[in-house]
């Protein structure tokens, strides 16, 4: 059974920092390429950052600089460092798991809420 586990939601003020974490577990954590989503109430979910398993980051341009993504396949995780957030970044965000052997199959965590407000 796959399982995407997301943790470090939050609240937090305008300024401040948070770090997204996302357990995998149930798929060969080195041979899929691990991205964070975001989705606005009211808007369309948006890629924010992806690590491929080739060792590619892209990321968006609405976070560049502000964010960092990271993996660690030893532990089968991403993580998504946050700085400098802004209300504008206030979404649930969600984990993503695509593999490379057959990219129709797609993994998606349950989701953690992030809220930047004062």
């Amino acid at each position: 059974q796959v399982q995407l586990v997301e943790s470090g939601g939050g609240l937090v003020q305008p300024g401040g920092s948070l770090r997204l974490s996302c357990a995998a577990s149930g798929i060969i954590f080195r041979l899929y390429d691990m991205g964070w989503y975001r989705q606005a109430p009211g808007k369309q979910r948006e890629l924010v950052a992806v690590f491929t398993s080739g060792g590619s980051i892209n990321y968006a341009d609405s976070v560049k600089g502000r964010f960092t993504i990271s993996r660690d396949n030893a532990k089968n995780t991403v993580y998504l460092q946050m700085n400098s957030l802004n209300p504008a970044d206030t979404a649930a965000y969600y984990c993503n798991a695509v593999s490379t052997l057959n990219r129709r199959t797609i993994y998606w965590g349950q989701g953690t809420q992030v809220t930047v407000s004062s």
